[in-house]
């Protein structure tokens, strides 16, 4: 997976990378750990993906030391003529089995402006938001709105200011399968939570939902707050296929709140990312990467 191929999709990267655009990304690497990162076909290819976005989150996580985080972005700056840097969270899961949420940032792009674990009052989520507030300079000045208590009632959005966000918060969520309705709508609660602590609705909601098929049906919507309120764009369509095997599922997601944010966002950018044939690998080689596709958007500079 090496050659000619490789060094379009670095020189690819790298263009991308130098745009004042953001381009975002959610990828939910199927087990992600030592193992696939050594593996070099899996672990080059994945680098590669990760470079073209100037900020992603990768779910599934399962790396409590780090070292496998340390391997993919050594990787990952070595293919790169800019430094990437990352935020994680702890290890999150209501058993034994538990995953991290990953941040991996372009740092002359965007910077951590501050994070903060949602508290999860009433145990909704079997792996609890790791919110992460986001600077982008290049993304236009703007002022900070003013803050706002969170109330249970759908509160009426910020008013518009002039430019796009320069701040935005990114609030990931790899729902469980079987709770997937009353995960997404529980999003609800971190969205008034976020406005409570930060003053702020310029909020992506993104990652692996599990958002369709047989784990949330037509009939579910309507009950999941997040789709039932106009505050919310969803940008990644219901017939969309982010799985690699054989089934046509939009489980993963891409959802924008907050009038800087969704000004931000640049027209038709919201697109699933088929690595399998961008990287021209057979279903066995892309499988062994994830059984996910990586969902993005762009936001603009202006």
């Amino acid at each position: 997976m090496g050659g000619p191929r490789a060094l379009l999709v670095a020189l690819w990267a790298l263009g991308v990378a130098g745009a004042t655009a953001l381009r975002i990304g959610a990828f939910n690497i199927q087990s992600f750990g030592d193992s696939k990162v050594s593996d070099p076909a899996c672990g080059g290819v994945i680098a590669q993906i990760l470079a073209g976005y100037d900020l992603a989150l990768v779910q599934e996580v399962r790396d409590p030391d780090l070292s496998a985080v340390a391997a993919l972005m050594q990787q990952i700056n070595s293919l790169s003529a800019h430094e990437y840097g990352f935020v994680s969270s702890a290890p999150l899961g209501r058993e034994q089995y538990k995953e991290m949420y990953l941040f991996v940032y372009r740092k002359d792009a965007v910077s951590v402006a501050d994070t903060y674990q949602y508290p999860d009052p009433e145990d909704a989520f079997s792996r609890e938001p790791f919110v992460v507030k986001f600077s982008a300079p290049g993304s236009g000045e703007a002022p900070p709105g003013p803050p706002r208590p969170a109330p249970r009632t759908p509160p009426a959005p910020l008013p518009p200011p002039p430019a796009a966000a320069k701040e935005f918060v990114l609030v990931p969520l790899h729902a469980a399968p079987h709770q997937a309705v009353a995960e997404i709508d529980a999003l609800y609660d971190v969205y008034l939570d976020v406005i409570d602590k930060w003053g702020t609705d310029d909020i992506l909601f993104l990652g692996d939902f599990n958002a369709d098929c047989s784990y949330v049906r037509a009939h579910d919507w309507p009950a999941i707050r997040l789709r039932s309120s106009e505050l919310f764009r969803w940008l990644v369509p219901d017939g969309a296929d982010t799985t690699v095997g054989n089934s046509d599922c939009a489980y993963d997601r891409i959802v924008a709140c907050g009038a800087r944010l969704r000004r931000s966002l640049k027209p038709q950018s919201a697109a699933v990312r088929d690595f399998r044939e961008e990287f021209g690998l057979d279903q066995a080689q892309a499988l062994a990467i994830s059984d996910h596709f990586p969902v993005e958007v762009t936001l603009k500079s202006h």
